[in-house]
C-alpha cells in the first residue's frame, strides 16, 4: 500500500510502539543506541531487546540476517544511515508497513488487517492499530490469534505510549482499552 493509504492512527501506533523519535533522527537514535550498548555490557555480552529504530529494522529485514552479532549490528547501523540518505521518512515507513511480518502468514499491514480483523486499512480502530503495532516485536506470540492475552498486554503498552505522546486523548485511550481483544 502507498504511504497515503496508511491511516494516521496506524502510523502513530507504530511510532509509539517502536520509535517515538523516528521523524527526528537520521536512522540511529543515539540515546537509545547508547542505552542498548550499556545494557549489552551490563548483561555480560548477552543480546538485549530494543534499541533498533524503524529504519534499522528495515535495514535488517531487507539486507541482513536476524542472527545477532556485533558485526551484524554495526552493518545495520551503516545501512540505516544510508537508507535515511536515500529515502524519505514516508518511503521508509511504506517499506516497513509493506514488508514486515505480522504473524499468521501475514506480510504487510494490509494483510494483517484482513487476517486479524477482516478489515480494510481505512477501517482500523485505535484498538486495532495498537494491536497491529504491537505484533512486530513478537509476531508468533503477540498476535491475537495465537494469544489474545499477549496481544492485549502489548496493546496496553502501545495505547499508553500513544497517550503519552499525545496522539490520542484520555477518552480515546480508555475506549480503546475497553475493547475486547480477539481476532475475526
Amino acid at each position: 500500500v502507498a504511504y497515503e493509504q496508511i491511516p494516521p492512527v496506524m502510523i502513530q501506533a507504530l511510532i509509539a510502539a517502536e520509535d517515538d523519535r523516528f521523524f527526528e533522527h537520521s536512522g540511529l537514535d543515539l540515546l537509545v543506541t547508547l542505552r542498548s550498548i550499556f545494557n549489552y555490557v551490563v548483561a555480560g555480552g548477552e543480546r538485549v531487546a530494543g534499541g533498533s529504530t524503524i529504519t534499522q529494522q528495515v535495514a535488517r529485514e531487507y539486507f541482513l540476517s536476524r542472527d545477532f552479532s556485533l558485526v551484524r549490528k554495526f552493518k545495520e547501523w551503516i545501512l540505516a544511515l544510508r537508507i535515511e540518505r536515500e529515502f524519505s521518512k514516508e518511503e521508509i515507513l511504506e517499506l516497513f508497513f509493506n514488508t514486515t511480518f505480522f504473524g499468521q502468514h501475514s506480510y504487510g499491514i494490509a494483510a494483517a488487517a484482513q487476517t486479524y480483523f477482516g478489515k480494510e486499512l481505512m477501517d482500523l480502530t485505535i484498538s486495532d492499530a495498537a494491536i497491529l503495532a504491537g505484533i512486530p516485536q513478537g509476531p508468533s506470540i503477540r498476535n491475537p490469534i495465537y494469544s489474545p492475552e499477549n496481544a492485549a498486554e502489548r496493546r496496553t503498552y502501545v495505547l499508553r505510549r500513544m497517550r503519552e505522546l499525545q496522539f490520542i486523548t484520555r477518552q480515546e485511550h480508555d475506549a480503546a482499552l475497553a475493547v475486547p481483544v480477539r481476532a475475526e
